[in-house]
């Protein structure tokens, strides 16, 4: 299936617009590409450090005993737990 695009469009000050096509040719990006993937990053963190979330009735319950349920591989766990994060220091 062929991908669908959207057009965006909204205002800045010429000083913004400035700044961010300086910060584009730095990493050999167009303004365009520069945007979008620095407003897709902070898409990813806002959503990633979400601590409420809603559910029905029955997906808390399931969400509990998912949470509840004994481990399946504690050895996968604790590879993963192991592994250092990729933005870790």
């Amino acid at each position: 299936m062929p991908t669908v695009y959207k057009i965006i469009k909204f205002r800045a000050s010429v000083g913004s617009v400035a700044l961010i096509d300086h910060a584009a040719r730095v990493v050999g990006k167009s303004r365009a590409e520069f945007i979008l993937d620095a407003a897709c990053e902070e898409a990813r963190k806002v959503l990633a450090d979400q601590v409420h979330f809603r559910l029905t009735a029955v997906q808390f319950k399931r969400f509990n005993e998912v949470l509840e349920a004994p481990l399946e591989d504690a050895d996968a766990l604790r590879r993963l737990l192991d592994t250092p994060a990729p933005w870790a220091c």
